[in-house]
């Protein structure tokens, strides 16, 4: 597991997913989720906002990432619950 993200989050153009997280209590759990979405192929990053209880995943051009994969690693990361949003 990594600290800090190591993908570049400044270019938020493409295709993206948002998920609703429950169980979030700070901003350390944005960053575990964060850091195990990004670990995943084809995911370009993942910004989590604690407070809403939102994960944006922006993937990269031509990915074919599922949602199931997504879902199962923010589970991964803790003790939260993911669905996709919509």
């Amino acid at each position: 597991m990594k600290l800090f993200s190591r993908k570049d989050k400044t270019e938020v153009d493409g295709p993206q997913v948002e998920l609703l997280v429950e169980g979030m209590h700070c901003n350390s759990c944005g960053l575990l989720i964060d850091d195990e979405l990004e670990d995943i192929p084809g995911v370009r990053s993942s910004s989590t906002d604690t407070k809403a209880g939102r994960t944006t995943v922006h993937l990269e051009e031509g990915a074919d990432v599922d949602a199931a994969a997504l879902v199962a690693a923010v589970e991964q990361a803790g003790e939260y619950k993911a669905r996709p949003v919509g």
